[in-house]
């Protein structure tokens, strides 16, 4: 990937006014040691993402700033965190947090959020703020973003999603050793050692993809297909594994255990909430882009002038955004580079080490 690990000039922590920080501003995270350290860089290295978790910010009515992420980790959870948000019709939305030892999607303070950021992820993170454009700022629909959250905090991290926003083609997407087989191996041992597990991750998404889902409202006593079926039902229809694991996701699909959203599709399903994407929302769907292809939309500053004072306080380097923590430097290539168009990274390569893509990668594919 060639990233160059070039150390920051000290303080390695921002002393950030958090007045300058907006509501709908972006947190690109890379973490380097740990578990999460450890998947983070598979991820980089597969879709070619020099950031491998993200977040969001928000300000409620009474302008207190509060952090949104899906993959938060509630083992010490200390009970139900509330929000409200008042909107100009005095609607109340309470966002509510109590689930416990598992990795869920939340809605936190600021403060509590930082605080933990730097005194108790023992994973080395890295943060940049990523400022929206003013332009975009202003399009911005912060009562629907609010809404958006209320709907999908608490709920589970969007693991039945996670893998299939990097797999958009055939055989363009798999780094050097990999290919479908190689990820239909791996599924094969999975579902046999950990059934459950494997149900969670790719087993219900693709019944979704195959049309053989069974609705929560049926009254049979049947059962989705598991992975040996789907395999072999998929070649008796004339496609094949690798293809079926192109089919795009869709935004509105629901799982056994609702919605679900990835780190970056959460923060990318309130921008599209709140509007960001429209007139051409209804072809977009969020689920379908990496963390890459999140921070390469044009949604964010361009004018270094408009960027907080303490803003890479200190670096001799200029950035168009503002890294808040980290001893390296983090780099962006592709920033704030991509306009949105229909059908927006449903088809697109990402093969090392280059990452090279078309600048539009069209295809819109049909249910098998």
């Amino acid at each position: 990937m060639g990233a160059s690990f070039e150390q920051r000039p000290q303080p390695w922590v921002t002393n950030i006014s958090i007045d300058d920080i907006h509501s709908r501003d972006f947190l690109a995270i890379s973490k380097i040691h740990g578990r999460w350290g450890g998947f983070e860089t598979l991820e980089k290295w597969v879709c070619g993402a020099y950031a491998g978790y993200t977040a969001v910010c928000l300000r409620d009515s009474e302008g207190k700033l509060w952090v949104g992420e899906s993959r938060h980790d509630n083992e010490q959870g200390a009970g139900a965190t509330e929000v409200q948000y008042s909107n100009g019709d005095n609607a109340i939305f309470v966002l509510f947090l109590s689930l416990r030892g598992e990795d869920v999607i939340a809605v936190l303070p600021w403060d509590e959020w930082w605080e933990f950021e730097l005194n108790k992820d023992d994973s080395n993170p890295h943060i940049a703020l990523l400022p929206l454009h003013p332009d975009m700022r202003a399009k911005f629909n912060e009562t629907a973003a609010w809404k958006y959250a209320q709907s999908m905090n608490g709920k589970p991290y969007g693991y039945h999603n996670m893998l299939f926003s990097w797999i958009g083609t055939i055989n363009a997407n798999y780094p050097p050793l990999l290919d479908a087989h190689v990820v239909a191996s791996v599924m094969t041992v999975c579902n046999q050692m950990q059934p459950a597990y494997a149900a969670n991750m790719w087993n219900e998404a693709l019944n979704k993809r195959l049309g053989t889902e069974v609705p929560s409202y049926s009254i049979c006593n049947c059962l989705a297909w598991d992975l040996p079926d789907l395999i072999v039902k998929t070649e008796m229809r004339g496609s094949s594994f690798a293809e079926l694991l192109t089919i795009p996701e869709q935004d509105d699909w629901v799982y056994s255990d609702g919605r679900s959203a990835s780190c970056v599709a959460f923060v990318l399903e309130i921008y599209k909430a709140a509007r960001l994407f429209d007139p051409i929302s209804r072809s977009i769907q969020v689920t379908e882009f990496t963390i890459k292809d999140a921070y390469s939309l044009r949604f964010f500053e361009n004018n270094s002038s408009r960027l907080p004072k303490w803003c890479n306080d200190g670096d001799d380097v200029e950035f168009l955004f503002c890294q808040i923590r980290g001893r390296y430097r983090m780099e962006l290539p592709g920033y704030n580079t991509m306009d949105p168009y229909p059908h927006m990274n449903e088809m697109c390569p990402s093969l090392p080490p280059k990452y090279s893509r078309p600048s539009n990668c069209l295809k819109a594919f049909p249910m098998m």
